[in-house]
């Protein structure tokens, strides 16, 4: 079996752990705000927050901003539903906006096209790890309109030179372990503003004030991420760019193989790819899927057309969304793959598109 994922994680990110173990200090400790300085760093920004999820971290972001009901946020139509989901428990509505098929990231045009007098924010998904164009979105929406990133799958991305997750006003982060940093489960905030940091804290531990008197102005959540995770996270994160050198190496050579049988991933010029995952893109796309399962080659299909959900099923239609959720396959992508592991990647999707 070639497995899908596998964390590039080893003895030190245990004996990191283990050491938070034997100090007794499980949560809220000093690992955590050791993790959020460094992630401030990697991001080029003031401010991040460690929270329990990705999902959290954009939760907490959408709530933070004081979005609500009445509101309107744009979400790409092609994305993991957990940033749809976020709007719509926050009380708002969340608008879906089409993609462009070929980057998979949200058409800055259509983005134009989406904005209404309630638009509040838009949560712009750098998809896979592949920058989007952070100018364009700028110039689609009014100023007033708050740019937020989910960034879950792009830490260690770069849009011209500037890093992913430090573009928007607030950056979101995941740490699953399909993520180059890997906690398990876990994620961030990031940000410049300070005020905004201070709320995204409070809500993140139930709601409660550290200024003064005991008080919860706002009913929070219980968002946390322990000691034990962010000591795991402070040693992926000191080794992101090792991490991204070995996945860069692995998308190289992948695309050395299959550029001439699918569509590969790439990023634009003078950008940086993150390479969360690496996700092709062909026309017989689920008996590909199909065939890779039987030959014992774990994949799956890129992310979902979060118009096709039940929940969202009242918009549409999205056609650059649907082709996207058509044709796209998340291939087999961690340290662990050998040269011959991806030969028979790239034998078995040769035969798929040759029949």
């Amino acid at each position: 079996m070639i497995r899908l994922a596998w964390p590039d994680v080893g003895p030190e990110e245990a004996a990191a752990a283990a050491e938070v173990l034997e100090g007794g200090q499980l949560t809220m400790g000093e690992k955590v705000a050791e993790l959020e300085g460094e992630l401030a760093s990697a991001c080029g920004v003031e401010y991040a927050v460690a929270v329990s999820s990705g999902t959290a971290a954009l939760h907490l972001a959408v709530l933070a901003l004081g979005i609500g009901e009445g509101d309107e946020v744009l979400v790409p139509a092609y994305t993991f539903p957990a940033t749809a989901n976020v709007v719509a428990l926050a009380g708002a509505r969340p608008v879906l906006v089409d993609v462009d098929p070929k980057t998979m990231n949200l058409d800055a045009g259509r983005v134009y096209d989406g904005v209404t007098p309630n638009t509040r924010a838009v949560l712009a998904v750098h998809l896979f790890g592949r920058p989007l164009d952070w100018e364009e979105l700028q110039n689609a929406v009014p100023p007033d309109v708050h740019l937020v990133e989910d960034a879950a799958g792009a830490l260690g991305a770069r849009w011209r030179g500037m890093p992913c997750g430090g573009l928007g006003e607030l950056g979101c982060l995941s740490f699953h372990p399909r993520k180059i940093v890997s906690t398990g489960e876990g994620g961030a905030v990031t940000t410049q503003n300070g005020e905004l940091a201070d709320s995204i804290r409070r809500l993140r531990h139930h709601g409660i004030s550290t200024d003064g008197e005991f008080d919860i102005p706002q009913p929070g959540f219980n968002y946390r991420l322990s000691d034990v995770l962010c000591a795991i996270g402070l040693v992926q994160l000191r080794r992101l760019e090792d991490l991204w050198e070995a996945r860069h190496r692995l998308a190289k050579a992948y695309t050395a193989r299959l550029e001439t049988i699918v569509e590969t991933p790439g990023a634009a010029k003078g950008d940086r790819h993150g390479w969360q995952a690496y996700v092709v893109q062909l026309d017989r796309r689920d008996q590909a899927l199909a065939a890779l399962r039987e030959a014992g080659i774990e994949a799956q299909i890129g992310t979902y057309a979060v118009h096709r959900l039940s929940a969202y099923a009242d918009q549409g239609p999205f056609p650059g969304a649907d082709a996207c959720y058509e044709r796209a396959l998340a291939l087999p992508f961690h340290s662990r793959l050998t040269e011959g592991d991806l030969d028979r990647v790239a034998e078995v999707l040769d035969k798929v598109v040759s029949e």
